[in-house]
């Protein structure tokens, strides 16, 4: 049982968030239950969307909940590859990688990372990076021979994120892995994260995004689908292109242990906290 004072809610939370009578019903709900947060897109390069994201995570771990941050970065490894003189190639929303580019994608996705960490300091919110130089937790194969150097996680090590959670610390993990010769491979921040919300069978995975959530075909927000309403709207075309993959895995994801993943728009102020803390939630829930 989580027992925050009024006055120490006053102070956590922010003033254009979920209202205190709210966050008092939903503080137990998630008690000591993993909540996997997957961040990306506009989250990543915008400065004043970045810093409300941080304050959020900050938040989740003043109230004692257990936020598992896992970031993508493909704008900055973009524009880093550019910068290098190496184009960039896409075989169904993946990034071929070769010898030369998982180094530059590794070296941004690790400098990118510790950006994170001290954000996160900055917050008075100790963290603690996993990485494929540091803690490697994930462990992979690669995904096929024309992506090069991406790869699918075979296996995921629990045993140091549990370490960093027992510490108080959230863990900050960049999508990177390692086969068992010790390569480097890229990973899709999406599988990453459902991969490993799906071994700590966490309560929620949360992915931010660039979209409200799924929509239907009047374009309005659908605030709950389940694996047939979702086959309907890919057959109907409601859904379609990037769409498919990611909701595929967060269907997968629901039917492995986690009980509810939620896609949400990471371009509106706190819907982290909207999602967890509040009757209304944000994005759209998707369930077995």
């Amino acid at each position: 049982m989580l027992e925050i004072k009024e006055e120490e809610l006053k102070k956590i939370l922010p003033s254009n968030g979920p209202s205190i009578d709210e966050v008092k019903k939903y503080l137990d709900k998630y008690n000591d239950e993993y909540i996997v947060i997957k961040c990306g897109g506009s989250v990543l390069v915008d400065k004043n969307l970045f810093d409300i994201f941080i304050k959020d995570i900050s938040v989740l771990n003043k109230l004692g909940f257990i936020p598992i941050i896992v970031h993508g970065g493909g704008k900055r490894i973009s524009n880093k590859l550019n910068e290098t003189g190496i184009k960039s190639e896409f075989v169904k929303g993946l990034r071929v990688t070769n010898k030369e580019t998982i180094e530059v994608v590794e070296e941004v996705l690790i400098n990118f990372n510790k950006e994170i960490i001290e954000a996160l300091q900055q917050q008075a919110c100790n963290s603690q990076t996993i990485s494929s130089k540091q803690n490697n937790i994930i462990t992979v194969i690669q995904e096929s021979t024309d992506l090069g150097f991406v790869g699918t996680p075979t296996e995921i090590n629990k045993t140091i994120i549990d370490k960093i959670v027992d510490e108080k610390k959230v863990p900050v993990i960049a999508p990177l892995g390692l086969d068992e010769s010790n390569q480097t491979y890229n990973i899709n921040a999406d599988t990453a994260a459902g991969s490993i919300a799906k071994k700590i069978e966490a309560r929620r995975l949360i992915i931010m995004s660039d979209v409200e959530g799924v929509l239907d075909d009047n374009n309005k927000l659908i605030p709950e689908i389940n694996s047939q309403s979702i086959q309907d709207l890919i057959n109907n075309e409601t859904v379609t292109e990037g769409m498919i993959p990611k909701i595929n895995n967060c269907l997968d994801v629901a039917s492995n242990g986690v009980k509810g993943v939620v896609i949400i728009d990471g371009r509106k102020n706190h819907s982290i906290l909207f999602e967890l803390l509040s009757d209304k939630g944000s994005g759209t829930l998707i369930r077995q």
